[in-house]
Parts: structure tokens; sequence; C-alpha cells
């Protein structure tokens, strides 16, 4: 099963990425998704590359955002695609059946077309306004994760869904009460100065109801 807390990386430099994504892991973060836009192929190359021997170190899942060709070459565990990205089904083919796939949804139909794809996670949001994207699809809300995990429940669709999107320590209890399997975080963990407690503080609200 996957994990429940998804680092997103963030920092405008190598060093930068490189300094929140160790501490990250090193206050006990299993799964990094990294997250370096508009940078250049080599810089992007050197920092995957990197990232990948850390995530090893730790154990901890690694997958590339929106960049299937780095994926693939770095042999990382994966490939998040936002919804103007490449299609899933074209990801999937070009990586095989045993890297993780993650889809960007806005709307209950995003996740239809996702898992028809062949999709393995669903990272849906925003929950609430965030500045880390620039192009924001509509706000959900507790109300719309509600809404969303009620039809894949009457659709019988099972799939793993992360909320993201501006969520803070006291969010989760409610947001885990909707029926998601975990949260995708940035801001949250990188902005903190107690990474060590905040992430245990948020594993066990998220795995708070899990029976082991």
């Amino acid at each position: 099963m996957y994990h429940k807390l998804q680092y997103i990386s963030q920092g405008k430099t190598i060093e930068e990425q490189l300094y929140n994504i160790h501490q990250a892991l090193d206050a006990g973060c299993d799964w990094i998704q990294l997250r370096f836009k508009d940078q250049t192929v080599k810089d992007t190359y050197a920092l995957a590359e990197a990232v990948k021997f850390l995530c090893e170190e730790y154990l901890a899942n690694f997958i590339v955002n929106d960049n299937l060709s780095l994926a693939q070459q770095i042999a990382a565990d994966g490939v998040h695609l936002g919804l103007s990205d490449m299609k899933i089904d074209e990801a999937r083919a070009i990586l095989g059946s045993t890297k993780i796939i993650g889809g960007t949804a806005n709307t209950f139909e995003d996740i239809k077309n996702h898992v028809k794809n062949g999709c393995d996670y669903i990272g849906l949001g925003p929950f609430r306004f965030t500045n880390t994207k620039e192009k924001l699809s509509p706000i959900l809300g507790l109300s719309g994760y509600f809404e969303i995990l009620r039809q894949m429940k009457k659709n019988k669709i099972q799939i793993p869904v992360y909320a993201i999107g501006g969520i803070e320590l006291n969010d989760i209890n409610p947001l885990m009460e909707t029926g998601i399997h975990g949260i995708a975080v940035s801001g949250m963990i990188t902005n903190s100065d107690k990474k060590k407690k905040l992430i245990q503080q948020l594993n066990e609200k998220l795995y708070a109801n899990v029976i082991v």
C-alpha cells in the first residue's frame, strides 16, 4: 500500500531543493515528488540524480512531476502527471506496468478517466488557495472532497486519493473523514522549523484509523 504522506519538493535552485528534500527525508517523510519547474535540462537531471540517490538511501518512494522522459532516464519509481500533461495511458505504454503513475484531478470525471487509463493514484485538489501553483483549478474545499469521494463509492471506483493544496495540520482529521487515502504537501513541510515533530504529527493523524 502507498505511504499516506507525499512531500512535493520546493526550491528555486538545486541546492535549495536538495536541502529541503534531505530535511524532509531526515524528518521521516517516505515519499518524495520532485517538482522543479522552468529549469535547464542539465540542472533538472543533476538534481533528479541526486534525489534518487537520497531516496534510495532513505528507502523512500521517488516520483518525478510532469517529466516522463526524466523519470525514465534515471529509473525513478514513477511520474506524476498534471491535467495538461501527457495522457496517462500514453505514459503507461512508455513506462510499463511496474512504475507508479499519479494523475492530478479536480473533478469526478477526471478521476474516472484516469482510472480507465491505468492511473495508480490521484492527486485531488486544490483543497484551498495555494501560492505553490500558478494556474489553479477551482477550489474544492471539504464539501468538494465529500462529494467526489461519495461519487467514487457509488460508482465502485477504488483508487488511492491524495488531497492537495494549502493543507494545514488541523485539516487532516476532517479530510480523512471524506475517505481520502493521504495528503500531498509542500509548503507545510518546507516552512516548518520542527519538521520531525510535524511529520510525526501528520503520520499520527493520517494513520489514526488504520488497522495494522
